[in-house]
């Protein structure tokens, strides 16, 4: 904590005064950024763009913001409290109205969920280590990952659809694996 109140330039007893203990902190970092990609779905769900284009805006937003984003899906703290339950659930809906989108206007193939634009934004938001120009190569994998989401006749995607509940189901597990009833 005190390394954290040196690195935001306040005092220790700041720091403490609101969040008591570090997993609080981690859980408000956690909520901050589950806001910020809120944000880029909301953006993208309100573009007026084909839906495509709107996916793109929503990997490039969250791509930019890689530096602020503290999430479950990069190793940080997996929260399960209604609040960051909602947020990540609003997200969720938000990208599927992008694909419903494209689903209704024939650029979006019919077997891909929300949770797998999701997971493949979480990834590419979390530099590989030892890759020089990150944010321009992730951008290049945004691009090739959205043209592959057109439909293409007699080639479906291996496995089931990934949906929200398993991730939170996972999430859950985790968390209970970590803070075991006593």
């Amino acid at each position: 904590m005190a390394t954290i109140a040196s690195d935001a330039g306040v005092g220790i007893g700041t720091v403490y005064r609101h969040y008591p203990a570090r997993p609080a902190l981690l859980a408000a970092l956690a909520l901050r950024s589950y806001r910020i990609v809120l944000g880029h779905a909301r953006a993208a769900a309100d573009s007026k763009q084909p839906a495509p284009a709107a996916l793109v805006l929503f990997f490039d937003q969250t791509i930019a913001a890689r530096d602020d984003l503290i999430l479950p899906l990069h190793g940080g703290p997996i929260s399960t409290d209604e609040t960051a339950v909602a947020t990540r659930t609003e997200i969720s809906d938000l990208l599927e109205e992008v694909l419903a989108r494209g689903r209704l206007d024939g650029t979006i193939r019919r077997d891909v969920s929300a949770i797998d634009i999701i997971i493949t934004g979480a990834m590419l938001a979390q530099p590989l280590p030892h890759v020089a120009n990150w944010d321009q190569l992730a951008r290049r994998q945004a691009r090739i990952y959205v043209s592959g989401l057109a439909p293409t006749a007699g080639t479906p995607l291996p496995g089931r659809r990934p949906t929200r509940a398993q991730i939170e189901a996972g999430f859950a597990r985790a968390a209970s694996a970590k803070n075991p009833p006593t």
